[in-house]
């Protein structure tokens, strides 16, 4: 079964999560910069070889209160400064050979400069993604839990 929310991503690829905390002397726009020339070329030289999509988040300084249980933080000290860099692939071998392309790994250098936390990247099996219901949908889905639900 594939993924209903990442066009094309198998039920068994691969999710990369990156943390970058830029370094004082950078800015976002330098990330934004230097990720977006990164990621045009893993779009351009991986799209064929297991690249399926990725996205760019960055913290908002926003810590939701009702959906943490570490106490009522009211901004994370990161805000603006935290990034983090999100691929999907088809599996951990392609994601692994797209690193040792040799287009890609001077690019690399350029984002790692700006971190002050050096880089880890991890890999995830995916375990479930879904999109929200279209307004049909979730009355429907509404009604039948009203009904069916203990």
């Amino acid at each position: 079964m594939a993924s209903n929310l990442i066009h094309n991503f198998p039920h068994d690829g691969v999710v990369t999560i990156n943390r970058v905390i830029l370094r004082p002397e950078y800015t976002v726009d330098d990330l934004q910069e230097r990720v977006a020339l990164l990621c045009e070329n893993v779009k351009t030289y991986h799209s064929e070889t297991g690249f399926v999509g990725g996205f760019v988040s960055l913290n908002s300084g926003a810590v939701s209160n009702e959906g943490s249980t570490i106490g009522q933080a009211v901004e994370s000290p990161n805000k603006g400064r935290e990034a983090l860099i999100i691929t999907f692939w088809r599996s951990f071998e392609e994601h692994e050979a797209s690193h040792r392309s040799e287009t890609f790994q001077p690019l690399f250098n350029e984002v790692l400069a700006l971190c002050e936390n050096g880089n880890e990247e991890i890999a995830y099996e995916m375990l479930w993604s879904g999109a929200a219901y279209g307004p049909e949908e979730a009355k429907a889905a509404q009604e039948a839990k009203a009904k069916y639900a203990a």
